[in-house]
């Protein structure tokens, strides 16, 4: 698809919260939604605990239909900081309950299971009743409400494929294509064109709450998430990472053919944080021999660089991942023999990627876990995957492993990855809309001033 023809201005911001020099997801679309700083893991609330109007909010009360799409869980950090408001992220019933006592006109993504009633559940003959025979539907809620009965009898239009959704003729909808999280974006490629797909694509999520809300005489706000990008960076999966960027990217191409040429919208692409420390370097692997030239210079000295400076077929290499290093570890830890022998394999069959059987037992070596906390949600683990002088940077428990083999495998790919977690790195703020309220964004911002100027773009604040 060609790119649609737009101005914009692209700055810089650091996400830092109020306390702290790193933010999490949770405290940065906080900071986004409401441009207020506040505390690290919380949701919609200021650092005295009280609860904070959001854009979103505002917007509605000021007229304008809203909507929230994501490829996570509409419960999740991002999507929730900006219409609901409860102590911890964690919290996933209570957000749920939040984004729909608030009104949201469009919900679209995944994390079924937070809506769902227990009771409704087990009384369902099929797994996949309560979804229309979409995917298996659980409940996680620790109290007997049905949000789906509830958003159903206030109104909202309840799809849950990508025909259902493309279909829905009206506002207010809620729309949940997942469990828990929708495909990764290498899975979702892999089955765009298959006719027995259900999810919908972030593209068509995206194409779906414009269609919907565009017609609104007042205006609308929109937030579209790639979320998983972000638990690409955790992995440190580079083949994952471009494909989730990709993902956006396509979402991105949608909202900018929509906005190209009209003067009453802004469309401002941001990310809550960096995660992983990514970056392709330079290396003094598989160094390149010398190569003759024509030039006059390389008549007597073919040119020969000291260094690998990574060519650009490593992109064939990484739209080549077929999985996720997740998925990959899922097939491994379904077979009975898991030796390193045995993971050398199945990177061999299931990636180009080459690992050796040294490499796959240092991934596969086990530690005492140096950060153990009693009852912590992930260090309470008394040994774990040996991450050695990395282990405070990669938190996660079991799930480190997978961190560990991109690792061993990022040498022949150049790239390096500093953590497990996020950084305090600046994000780019790319800004598309009218000169007037593109321009206040034109400098080095934090995440707090960006939520202030989108709230002043659309006349929410002075």
């Amino acid at each position: 698809m060609e790119r649609a023809s737009v101005v914009g201005t692209v700055a810089l911001s650091s996400t830092g919260p109020a306390e702290h020099i790193v933010v999490d997801s949770a405290c940065s679309a906080t900071q986004l939604a409401t441009g207020e700083p506040t505390l690290s893991e919380v949701i919609g609330i200021g650092v005295d605990g009280e609860a904070i109007p959001t854009i979103l909010e505002r917007a509605r009360d000021s007229g304008r239909v809203t909507g929230l799409v994501t490829d996570t869980r509409l419960t999740h950090a991002t999507p929730a900081a900006f219409a609901a408001h409860v102590a911890h992220r964690s919290m996933e019933n209570e957000i749920a309950a939040d984004l729909l006592g608030e009104r949201v006109d469009l919900l679209l993504g995944g994390g079924a299971r937070h809506f769902a009633g227990r009771s409704s559940v087990a009384a369902a003959s099929d797994p996949a009743q309560l979804s229309a025979g979409a995917f298996a539907v659980t409940s996680r809620r620790g109290d007997d409400r049905d949000l789906l009965e509830e958003a159903q009898a206030a109104g909202y239009a309840l799809v849950f494929d990508h025909r259902a959704l493309a279909a829905v003729p009206r506002l207010p909808v809620l729309g949940l294509f997942a469990d828990s999280a929708m495909e990764d974006g290498i899975t979702a490629a892999r089955r765009a064109a298959d006719p027995t797909r259900t999810e919908p694509t972030l593209r068509e999520m995206t194409e779906a709450a414009l269609r919907l809300l565009e017609s609104h005489p007042e205006g609308f706000f929109l937030m579209v998430e790639g979320g998983q990008i972000d638990w690409a960076g955790h992995d440190n999966d580079p083949g994952m990472l471009l494909r989730e960027m990709l993902r956006f990217d396509d979402a991105i191409d949608v909202v900018l053919a929509w906005a190209e040429g009209r003067d009453d919208t802004l469309v401002v692409i941001t990310a809550d944080h960096e995660t992983g420390g990514f970056s392709f370097t330079y290396s003094g692997y598989d160094v390149p021999t010398p190569e003759p030239r024509s030039g006059r210079a390389f008549l007597e000295r073919p040119y020969h660089p000291n260094f690998n400076f990574v060519s650009f077929d490593v992109f064939d290499l990484l739209m080549g991942q077929t999985v996720t290093m997740r998925q990959l570890f899922e097939v491994f830890d379904a077979r009975e023999d898991r030796t390193p022998e045995v993971l050398v394999e199945v990177v061999q069959d299931l990636t180009d990627y080459r690992l050796t059987e040294e490499q796959a037992a240092r991934v596969l070596e086990r530690a005492p876990n140096p950060l153990r906390v009693e009852g912590h949600a992930y260090l309470a683990n008394e040994e774990g995957p040996h991450m050695a002088e990395a282990s405070p940077f990669y938190p996660y428990g079991e799930a480190s492993i997978i961190a560990l083999l991109s690792r061993a495998l990022a040498t022949q790919l150049h790239i390096t990855w500093s953590t497990g977690t996020h950084t305090h790195t600046p994000v780019p703020v790319i800004v598309v809309g009218p000169e007037a309220h593109r321009r206040p964004f034109d400098r080095l911002l934090h995440h707090v001033e960006v939520g202030v100027l989108m709230q002043r773009a659309m006349g929410l604040r002075p």
